[in-house]
This record gives structure tokens, C-alpha cells and sequence, in this order.
């Protein structure tokens, strides 16, 4: 039996209908060793609602400024030390963006997820000096962006449950933007794309309390928001579904090096096209002309916008069954821990 401590981003309540596809990995990952017969123990705020046992961080109160960031890292560090002397841990699992910020003593192995494109990094975090400290990426893309490093482990694809996704609705005539609500996922131009294209849209997600997102949306979205334009917030599991459904297509105008795309994953075991930017993993998720579009600019996503009846829902579905099933990612995660636990035995044997 394994023992596994996941540790979530210290800002972040991991449950379900999370937005961040850290906290979506962790809890799957942590339901999967439970039923496994694996103790999983999760780190993570208060409010979280995991499957195993949740080792509660306070609730860190907005906004999330740099004094806050820094505090809330420095109680994650502690509490990592401290279950790691009171506990018996066989790998440590860090789902955090800044996860190099408190890796615990050396010891225990540790798996880094990187969430983030590479270039969010720096160079500590990428070639931990920490020894036993080993990173994996979530993306074929983003695999081939990282260095070449000894601590580099195979990539790990995000899954979802497919099975939970392609529910019978019915199909509406607007567009869908799911996600975050900040500049680096690039709303105003599903905005304005979809107004182009004259379709109304629909924006659901969550703006997390750091200032900048905060004065992000009060200046660059709510002007612009109207009956056409609707804003409806973070939305739970059965509406996130019920939304993927009835879309006509969901649109992902990233204007980072995405690694991977929880929502158009979704998307496509829905049956919906997804009409996304050309960054990062998002060209490997959307198969062009097949799944979806993937385009350079706001005037071709206008233009694909257009095209989306020609995908097939049938050929979206089949996709996603074949590419993006949980039992796929999960499968590859206790591979992981296998990798990283027989290593250790062997350098300990070498001694």
C-alpha cells in the first residue's frame, strides 16, 4: 500500500467543479488511491472536499497580494514538514505553480506536476537542485519545451471523465468561453470574436482575487458585457456539462503557451467544436478541421466561428474516448510513483 501526500496550490480549495486544472488532476489523482487501497492524504485550504484525508491549511482571505502569497507559502512549507515528521510518506505529489517555493527536506521522493507553460518558471524550479525532486509535464508540447534534465519523467496527459460528459441537451446558438477570467486567457477577444461573428456568448468562470485580475475585468469586461454578452460566474459540474451540451461551440482564445485545456477536452467529449488560439498544447488537443479550428487571430476564429456545423459531434465524442480518458491518466500517474519509488530503492541498494 502507498502512502501519497498530494499537495495543492497554497491559494487553492481543491473540490469538485474547481477551476484550475491542478486542483482537477489532484482530486481525481486522490479519489483514484483511495479506491485503490492507497492512503491519500491532501494538503489543502480549508474547504476543500477530497477523498481521502484532508489536511486543512486556513483560509486565506483576498485579495491575493504579494504579502498574502508569500505568508500562504510559508504555512505550506511548515505544514509539509510537519506531516512529513509525524507520517510515513512515500511520495510527496506538489500540484502548485510555485511548488519550488516550499519543497520539503530532503528524503522523501517528490513529483512536481507542472501546470504552468515552461517559460513560467525560472530556472530553480526546472532544475531543482533538491535532491529526489522529479517534474513531469501534462502535455506532449509542453514535454518537448522542457530541458533535457535527469529529473525529467515521462508526460502524464490530463484526463478527464469522459463518461460524465456528452449528456443529451439541447443544442443552442451561442458561443461558450470557460475558464478564468484574467489577460492570459484572453476573454476580450472571445468577446469580441463572438460579436464579430454575431453570435451571443456566454462567459462562465471564476475571477480569482489578485488585483490585476480584479481591475482586469472591471475595466476590459464588464463595460462590454450586455444580453448578448452574459457573464454568469464559476458554475458546479452539472452546469459546467449542461453549458458544453447545448453550446454551438466553445472558444479558447489563450494567449499563453497553453499546457493542455481542461475545457476543450470537455468540449469535445460533449460533441462541441472548439475554436482555439494556436498556443502551446491547444494545437495538439484540437485537431483541426476534425474537432474543432485552430486559428492565428480574432478575424479567423470570426471566420470558424462559421465552420463549426461542419464538425461532426459523433467524431468530437469518439476523440475524446480515445484520447482523454481518466483511466489513461491515472494509469500513468501510479506509473510514476512506481518510477520514482523503485529509483530510490535502487540508489539506497547502491550505497
Amino acid at each position: 500500500m502507498l502512502t501519497v501526500l498530494s499537495v495543492a496550490y497554497p491559494l487553492a480549495v481543491a473540490a469538485p467543479g474547481a477551476v484550475g486544472g491542478a486542483e482537477h488532476v489532484l482530486l481525481h489523482i486522490d479519489r483514484a488511491l483511495t479506491a485503490a487501497g492507497h492512503e491519500s492524504l491532501v494538503l489543502a485550504q480549508q474547504g476543500s472536499k477530497v477523498a481521502g484525508e484532508l489536511i486543512a491549511l486556513p483560509a486565506v482571505p483576498p485579495p491575493f497580494d504579494d504579502v498574502t502569497i508569500i505568508r500562504a507559502r510559508e504555512r505550506m512549507r511548515t505544514a509539509i514538514d510537519g506531516v512529513l515528521a509525524t507520517r510515513r510518506i512515500d511520495v510527496v505529489h506538489l500540484h502548485g505553480v510555485d511548488f519550488w517555493t516550499y519543497l520539503p527536506r530532503p528524503g522523501v521522493p517528490v513529483i512536481a506536476t507542472l501546470h504552468l507553460p515552461p517559460e513560467r518558471y525560472p530556472r530553480e524550479a526546472l532544475i531543482p537542485a533538491r535532491p529526489g525532486t522529479w517534474l513531469h509535464a501534462v502535455s506532449q508540447t509542453q514535454h518537448a519545451a522542457l530541458p533535457r534534465v535527469p529529473s525529467l519523467l515521462p508526460p502524464v496527459e490530463n484526463g478527464i471523465d469522459v463518461e460524465a460528459f456528452g449528456g443529451v441537451y439541447r443544442r443552442r446558438d451561442f458561443a461558450l468561453f470557460l475558464g478564468r477570467i484574467c489577460p492570459e486567457k484572453g476573454p476580450h477577444f472571445a468577446i469580441e470574436a463572438a460579436a464579430r461573428a454575431g453570435i451571443p456568448l456566454v462567459m462562465a468562470g471564476e475571477t480569482q482575487p489578485y488585483p490585476f485580475h480584479l481591475e482586469y475585468f472591471r475595466t476590459e469586461i464588464a463595460p462590454r458585457l450586455s444580453r448578448d454578452c452574459r457573464f454568469i460566474g464559476p458554475v458546479g459540474p452539472a452546469a459546467r456539462r449542461r453549458l458544453l451540451a447545448s453550446a454551438r461551440c466553445v472558444l479558447v482564445p489563450s494567449l499563453i503557451a497553453e499546457t493542455s485545456s481542461l475545457a476543450a477536452r470537455e468540449a469535445c467529449a460533449s460533441g462541441t467544436p472548439v475554436v482555439a488560439f494556436r498556443q502551446g498544447a491547444l494545437a495538439e488537443t484540437v485537431e483541426d478541421g476534425r474537432t474543432g479550428f485552430v486559428v492565428d487571430d480574432v478575424e479567423a476564429m470570426v471566420a470558424a466561428i462559421g465552420r463549426t456545423s461542419e464538425i461532426s459531434p459523433e467524431t468530437c465524442r469518439e476523440t475524446a474516448v480515445r484520447r482523454f480518458s481518466l483511466s489513461r491518466m491515472i494509469e500513468g500517474y501510479f506509473d510514476l510513483y512506481d518510477t520514482v519509488l523503485v529509483r530510490r530503492e535502487a540508489k539506497e541498494s547502491a550505497r
